[in-house]
């Protein structure tokens, strides 16, 4: 049996993994700073155990007895909170390469890595698709955390994951709230493409990833269709019954990714093809 420690398991992506992973026979150890607050767990039979990623000892002592780590810790802004990502690029930069050495340290010689499709983002200027060997000039942090993590003595993987929605995100609500309220604002004109991922889907794929172990490889995952904005937000506003959405919000680049090399190498294909089946659940 694979024990995998999930650092961050608390989060929402951590809480769409977890139960698939304990419904594959893995046993599930999940490393987080508060576990009394982590009671989602317990009737899953998760061993959950208090670890910060900034402090090395608590990592150690987490990862112990573990055969693979996944990391998907980030402080992420909510939707519609104010963009401060300083904590979030700490992570990254700080936190990522303590993990790597506690990992080290502890024996763990696996480690899958949650990264971001957005290191993409405006690499093609007319819009067009980009894929893995396209290059990564954007959010310099994740550039940086996953250079640490490809130059590290670990067996690793990185999952560069689109834009999540889906329960618990908070990107749909706030999406349709704002189009019941009239208030809906695309990205500038709207016409940069944005690659969404259902967070089922890339729990799912984390799962494969896990399971079938492409030693060393960074994939993209995302649904089969990106779309610009302005199609985006035109399908939620209608859905809620609001106005069309609105110009003149802040321009978002654009990033355009294909998820062939995870169909091909996982096996893997998202059970939500495109927005329009993800927003319907």
């Amino acid at each position: 049996m694979t024990t995998i420690a999930v650092i961050g398991a608390s989060g929402v992506y951590g809480r769409h993994l977890v139960p698939r992973l304990v419904a594959n026979g893995h046993q599930v150890r999940g490393l987080v700073r508060r576990p009394q607050k982590a009671t989602a767990f317990a009737p899953l039979g998760v061993e959950m155990r208090a670890a910060d990623i900034f402090d090395a000892a608590s990592l150690r002592s987490g990862l112990q007895g573990c055969d693979i780590a996944v990391n998907l810790a980030t402080a992420v802004p909510r939707p519609g909170a104010a963009a401060d990502f300083a904590m979030n690029d700490q992570l990254r930069r700080q936190g990522a390469p303590i993990l790597i050495e506690a990992c080290v340290a502890a024996g763990v010689g696996r480690l899958l890595q949650q990264s971001i499709a957005m290191v993409h983002s405006g690499t093609v200027a007319d819009h067009g698709w980009v894929d893995e060997t396209s290059p990564v000039l954007a959010t310099a942090s994740a550039v940086d955390m996953e250079r640490a993590v490809i130059q590290s003595r670990l067996d690793w993987i990185i999952l560069r994951g689109g834009l999540f929605y889906g329960p618990g995100t908070g990107h749909e609500d706030q999406w349709r709230a704002e189009a019941r309220a009239g208030t809906l604002t695309m990205p500038g004109d709207g016409q940069s493409f944005v690659s969404l991922v259902h967070v089922a889907d890339m729990a799912a794929a984390t799962v494969m990833a896990l399971e079938k172990w492409p030693s060393r490889q960074v994939m993209l995952v995302s649904d089969d269709r990106p779309v610009r904005w302005c199609e985006l937000f035109a399908y939620v506003a209608a859905i809620e019954g609001g106005l069309p959405p609105r110009e003149g919000g802040t321009p978002r680049a654009s990033f355009r990714v294909c998820n062939r090399k995870a169909r091909e190498t996982l096996g893997w294909q998202p059970v939500y093809g495109d927005f329009r089946a993800g927003l319907a659940t």
